[in-house]
C-alpha cells in the first residue's frame, strides 16, 4: 500500500489539505499565504496556479484525496496549462484581437493595447510597464470597458483624477464614472468606474468591502513603492485584498526609482506572494548596498516576471509600436555659473563636505542630505537666469516650452526673467483645480512657458498636442525622474520629434550628477529603462562622497589663521 501524508478535500470552493506535521513545513516553504503559525488543515482557494502548485506537491508527498478535489484540481491544472499556451499566444505576433466591447467606435484602442486587456484578464494581474507615453491609461480601460468587472476602482495621483474621467473614460467608452472628492467615507451614487486619490485610501480603508470592487486599477503604482510602512500603502492593501476583487492591475513605465527592491513591495498590492516572502526575496534577488538593497540581475528578474505573465513592457522599439512616437532628440547645453545669484555659503557647504567624508554614521547621514539639498538649490540658482534667457529663445522661434525644475527659489528666477511671457505653474505647490487650470491655458496657448517640477507631472496627458520642447533646467540624480518628465510630451499623439534640452553646467552638483546618469553628447537613445537600470551605481551612497569630494577640489582654501 502507498505511503500517504495525509487527506485532501474540496468544499465551497477551497481545498481542504490535513498533513502530518514534517510535510507542513514543506507546505508552508510552498505556500507563502499560509501563515507560518497556522496548524493544519490548511485551506487553499481553488485557482488555477495555486492547484498547479498543489499538484506538484502531491508528487513529493502523496495524499488521499476525495472524488470531488481529485476532479477539480485535475480540471485545474488543465486549465492553468490552458490560460499558459492562451497567454503565449497573446504576446504572439500574428496575434490578431477584435473590436474593443463598450469602447466607442471612433475611439478604439491600439493592438498592443488589447494584448494587455487579454492577458490581464486572463491571468486577474498585471503590472503594465509600457514605456511612458504608449496609453497605458486606454489599456488599463480597455480591461474594464466591456464592464464584466464593475464596480471597477481606479486609484490615481491627485492632479490626474479629472483627466481619468474627462478625457479617457467619457472619451473612449461608455462606462459610467464617478470622482470620489472626500478622505472619509460617504453613499456614493451608483457607477461602473469609481476614481480614487492614494491620499483617499487611508479613510476609506474599513469601507471597500461595501463598495465590493471587482478590479482595481493603480495608476502611477510606484507611489506605493514603500509598501504599507504609509498610510496610503496600508489603505491600498485593504482595497487590493477585498474578496471581491477579480483583476489587480498597477500601471506605471518607472516602478523602481533608485532601489530594486522596491518592485517586492509593488507585487504584493497586485499579485500578494508572487515574489515569496520579504525576506526570500532579499535572499534570492537582492544585495546589500549601504543602508538599501539593490536587485543583483534586474535584467534576470524582468525576465522572471514576464515570463510568469506578471508584467507586461513594450517600447518604442517595439514593432508594433515604434511608429506611434518620434524618435528623441537629446541636447546637452552648457551654460554660464552666476556666482552673483548664489549667495556665499562656502563656509557651511566645506563644513558639511568635511562631515560628509569624515565624520560619523549619524553625521554623515545628515551631512549628505543637507549638502545635496545646498549643492542643487545653489547650482539651480547659478544658472537660472542662463536658463531662462535659453527658454525665451526658444519662445521667440515660436515654440512653446515645458521647462523642468525641482526648487522654489529657481522658479521665482525663472518668472521674473520670464514674466512678459505669463508662465503657468504645474508643481508640488498647486492645487489639483490650480494645475488643471493652467495646463489648460498652456495647452490652449494662453501662456507659452510652463514650470513643471521634476516629480509633479506624472500621468499628465495633452501637453503632447501643442509641444514638443522640454528643458530640464535642474537635474535630478535619477534617470528615470527624467523620462517621466520627457514623457508627457514625447508620448501616444505626438506629431514631432521631441527635444530634450539639457542645460547644465561647470559648477556645483550638475558635473557630479552628469556623471552618474552617464549623459554623453555622444549618445542617441532615451534615458534607459528601468529593470535594466536598477544598478548599484544609482543607489550607492558614495555619489555625496564624489559630491562632496568635488565641492572641496573647487572651493577656495580658507586662509590660514595668524
Amino acid at each position: 500500500m502507498a505511503v500517504t501524508y495525509g487527506q485532501c478535500d474540496y468544499e465551497q470552493g477551497r481545498f481542504r489539505i490535513a498533513l502530518q506535521p514534517h510535510a507542513c513545513m514543506r507546505f508552508k516553504a510552498l505556500f507563502p499565504s499560509v501563515p507560518k503559525g497556522a496548524a493544519s488543515p490548511y485551506w487553499l482557494c481553488d485557482k488555477p496556479d495555486l492547484a498547479t502548485d498543489l499538484d506538484w506537491f502531491f508528487q513529493r508527498y502523496p495524499v488521499r484525496l476525495s472524488a470531488s478535489a481529485r476532479d477539480r484540481l485535475a480540471e485545474s491544472v488543465s486549465r492553468y496549462h490552458a490560460d499558459r499556451r492562451e497567454a503565449e499566444a497573446i504576446l504572439q505576433r500574428d496575434f490578431l484581437p477584435g473590436s474593443a466591447t463598450g469602447f466607442r467606435t471612433d475611439r478604439q484602442p491600439y493592438g498592443y493595447q488589447q494584448r494587455a486587456a487579454e492577458l490581464a484578464r486572463l491571468t486577474g494581474h498585471l503590472l503594465l510597464l509600457d514605456d511612458v507615453g504608449l496609453g497605458k491609461t486606454v489599456s488599463a480601460l480597455a480591461m474594464i470597458a466591456d464592464g464584466r468587472y464593475a464596480p471597477a476602482i481606479v486609484v490615481v495621483p491627485p492632479h490626474v483624477s479629472g483627466q481619468w474621467i474627462e478625457e479617457y473614460i467619457r472619451v473612449f467608452t461608455r462606462l459610467a464614472a464617478y470622482e470620489v472628492t472626500t478622505t472619509t467615507p460617504e453613499p456614493l451614487p451608483p457607477a461602473d468606474i469609481y476614481v480614487f486619490r492614494y491620499s483617499q485610501l487611508a479613510g476609506w480603508a474599513d469601507h471597500f468591502r461595501e463598495i465590493a470592487p471587482r478590479a482595481v486599477i493603480f495608476d502611477e503604482i510606484q507611489d506605493l513603492r514603500h509598501g504599507v510602512d504609509t498610510a496610503k500603502g496600508r489603505g491600498a492593501a485593504a482595497l487590493a485584498m477585498c474578496d471581491s476583487v477579480e483583476l489587480r492591475v498597477g500601471l506605471t513605465a518607472t516602478p523602481v526609482y533608485n532601489y530594486g527592491s522596491e518592485i517586492f513591495n509593488i507585487f504584493e498590492f497586485i499579485a500578494p506572494g508572487a515574489l515569496g516572502s520579504h525576506g526570500e526575496f532579499l535572499t534570492e534577488w537582492c544585495s546589500n548596498h549601504g543602508q538599501h538593497w539593490v536587485v543583483r540581475e534586474p535584467d534576470v528578474l524582468g525576465e522572471y516576471l514576464r515570463d510568469q505573465m506578471l508584467a507586461l513592457r513594450r517600447t518604442e522599439h517595439d514593432e508594433e509600436v515604434g511608429k506611434a512616437l518620434p524618435p528623441l532628440n537629446r541636447l546637452l547645453i552648457d551654460v554660464e555659473w552666476d556666482a552673483g545669484d548664489v549667495e556665499d555659503q562656502e563656509a557651511l557647504m566645506r563644513s558639511l563636505a568635511l562631515k560628509v567624508l569624515e565624520g560619523s554614521f549619524t553625521e554623515r547621514g545628515q551631512a549628505a542630505r543637507e549638502l545635496d539639498m545646498m549643492m542643487r538649490l545653489r547650482t539651480g540658482v547659478a544658472k537660472a537666469r542662463a536658463v531662462a534667457a535659453y527658454v525665451r529663445m526658444l519662445v521667440q522661434a515660436g515654440e512653446p516650452v515645458l521647462v523642468a525644475g525641482g526648487h522654489r527659489d529657481v522658479y521665482d528666477i525663472w518668472q521674473r526673467e520670464l514674466a512678459d511671457l505669463e508662465p503657468v505653474f504645474y508643481t508640488g505647490s498647486e492645487s489639483a483645480r490650480q494645475k488643471s487650470e493652467n495646463k489648460r491655458a498652456f495647452i490652449e496657448g494662453r501662456a507659452k512657458v510652463m514650470f513643471m517640477s521634476l516629480r509633479s507631472g506624472a500621468g499628465t496627458d495633452g501637453l503632447q498636442d501643442v509641444c514638443a520642447n522640454i528643458v530640464i533646467g535642474e537635474l535630478d540624480w535619477s534617470p528615470q525622474v527624467h523620462k517621466q518628465i520627457i514623457g508627457r510630451l514625447r508620448r501616444a499623439g505626438q506629431k514631432r520629434q521631441v527635444t530634450a534640452h539639457f542645460l547644465h553646467t561647470a559648477g556645483g552638483s550638475d558635473p557630479v550628477i552628469m556623471e552618474i546618469l552617464g549623459l554623453k553628447a555622444s549618445q542617441s537613445q532615451g534615458i534607459l529603462d528601468p529593470f535594466q537600470e536598477a544598478s548599484a551605481q544609482e543607489a550607492d551612497d558614495g555619489r555625496m562622497r564624489r559630491l562632496a569630494q568635488s565641492l572641496l577640489a573647487d572651493l577656495p582654501q580658507p586662509e590660514a589663521r595668524t
